[in-house]
């Protein structure tokens, strides 16, 4: 959510902010109402004053012999103007929250405005593989070597599924098991978090209400009731500090959470989105810091590193991009996108997102911590990166390590959890 008080007193650079992104706003009726909702706040405080004034007086006024029946019937209208005025407080209320609440954040002032035809490419890690053989695409290596079913996944769940069987699933566990010992060597925290969610956690993290048809939801229609499936760990971990005030000391807070994450949309019939590169399910391991403001660009370039290492370390090629405003998600400021090759589409596909939110999260679910000079509370910042996301790593190790006879190398840091060096019929 952003910042009301930045509204109040900029409103020109916030719309020119969110113009970057694509979202074309007047905020002149957030600014209108909430001098309106200031003006009415003033009058009530006024009329509930004099009510509590006249209140004090009546005991006196009896024990003088007074009359009182017509201080009675005034105090009777000024309450009702007292409850006309606290509903129109609350309308007013309910419509400033219903503005802000869709408003994406605004992008860091350094994003180019745009989509993703204005990404910038700042970093490309290696070569890309070259091969003195007809290569093959994952789905057909994958197949081939039994490490995929997607015909039986299909069988069992529909399109968009697959089954992961022997060094298939073997490989699926040896990149998960590869990343949790990295995160742990690292001081972050180890989550494994509910993998159903409750409306709130949406809201907190920036998804809702907005993006509510796009995750799968339980039965029962009054969704701010009920619960649906975590598209992604980020939305958990987040929240988890929702509403309290944390030392100042405490942060950064880092953790990790392995979760299956579960999205509606799934791949099209597009080369580019076969086999297992989109899909309804996968498994992915997040990171998310809880920052003080002023180290919140270090914890970014720190979740960058972390999650390039990774791709690093499987030894294959990868770019890293920046992206536009307009291809950042809308809960975030920033995001870098760590791209790997995968041969036989000849493009980039993302296996992990990082992002920083600001504190756009921590006001949508008030997470603060307090200051220690002054006693105040403050918003933390909220910053997330997959480290890694499988379901494209699988299509990217498979194809830039194949052999020629349809083996596969098993990367170095793999081969003590898959027990192997190559993969073979």
């Amino acid at each position: 959510m952003l910042d009301l008080n930045l509204i109040r007193s900029d409103k020109n650079f916030v719309e020119a902010a969110l113009a970057k992104k694509g979202c074309i706003v007047d905020l002149t009726e957030v600014i209108d109402a909430d001098r309106e909702r200031k003006a009415l706040k003033q009058g009530a405080e006024e009329m509930k004053a004099e009510r509590n004034r006249v209140s004090a007086s009546i005991p006196k006024l009896k024990k003088a012999g007074e009359p009182v029946e017509a201080v009675f019937e005034e105090m009777r209208k000024l309450g009702e103007k007292i409850a006309e005025s606290d509903a129109k407080i609350a309308e007013l209320d309910e419509k400033i929250n219903d503005i802000l609440f869709a408003l994406p954040n605004m992008p860091d002032e350094d994003l180019v405005a745009g989509g993703k035809e204005n990404n910038v490419v700042i970093k490309i890690s290696g070569e890309k593989p070259e091969f003195g053989f007809e290569p093959k695409n994952h789905v057909d290596l994958c197949t081939d070597l039994g490490l995929i079913d997607y015909e039986r996944g299909a069988k069992l769940s529909g399109g968009g599924f697959w089954i992961y069987r022997g060094k298939g699933a073997g490989l699926e566990w040896a990149l998960l098991n590869y990343f949790v010992d990295t995160h742990l060597k690292d001081g972050y925290e180890f989550i494994l978090p509910p993998h159903q969610l409750g409306y709130a956690a949406g809201f907190g993290a920036g998804q809702f209400p907005k993006f509510t048809d796009e995750v799968y939801w339980l039965e029962g229609e009054d969704r701010k009731k009920n619960r649906f499936m975590l598209p992604t760990a980020e939305t958990a971990l987040v929240n988890m500090y929702a509403g309290e005030i944390l030392d100042e000391s405490a942060l950064p807070l880092k953790f990790f959470a392995y979760t299956p994450c579960y999205r509606k949309e799934a791949g099209s019939y597009r080369s580019e989105e076969r086999g297992m590169i989109r899909g309804h399910q996968f498994n992915k391991v997040e990171m998310v810091q809880y920052a003080h403001p002023k180290h919140s660009a270090e914890a970014f370039e720190e979740l960058v590193n972390k999650a390039a290492a990774l791709v690093e370390g499987l030894g294959l090629h990868y770019r890293i991009s920046k992206l536009a405003a307009g291809d950042c998600s809308a809960s975030m400021a920033r995001t870098y996108d760590i791209e790997v090759w995968i041969p036989s589409m000849g493009i980039y596909k993302e296996v992990s997102s990082v992002s920083n939110a600001n504190d756009y999260q921590a006001r949508r679910n008030n997470t603060r911590y307090r200051d220690s000079e002054t006693g105040r509370t403050q918003f933390v910042h909220t910053l997330n990166g997959s480290g890694l996301a499988t379901s494209r790593l699988i299509p990217a190790i498979v194809e830039q390590f194949q052999c020629s006879d349809g083996s596969v190398k098993v990367p170095e840091v793999l081969q003590k959890y898959l027990g192997t060096d190559k993969i073979t019929k």
